[in-house]
């Protein structure tokens, strides 16, 4: 039986261009094999999907997205954001 996956803290860019394109060459090398993900746009509006293993494997990838929505309330609590910003 193979490892579960495990959570590593990443170096990825915060200016979402360099992310995405640190996650393209990673995709392109075969490193990343899914992604979970919510992307914001202009005028207050957002999608949410799934691709790759994590679309695969839903129940592991909620797992993972929880994981996603600690780290989001963990940024909000330490940049002194109220609740629902």
């Amino acid at each position: 039986m193979t490892d579960p996956f495990r959570l590593v803290h990443d170096s990825l860019s915060f200016d979402t261009v360099e992310c995405l394109q640190e996650l393209l060459n990673l995709a392109e090398s075969g490193d990343l094999i899914g992604l979970a993900y919510v992307a914001m746009f202009k005028g207050r509006t957002y999608v949410v999907d799934a691709t790759g293993e994590v679309r695969r494997s839903p129940t592991f990838a909620r797992g993972m997205v929880s994981d996603l929505h600690d780290e989001l309330k963990s940024i909000r609590d330490h940049t002194g954001l109220p609740e629902g910003r």
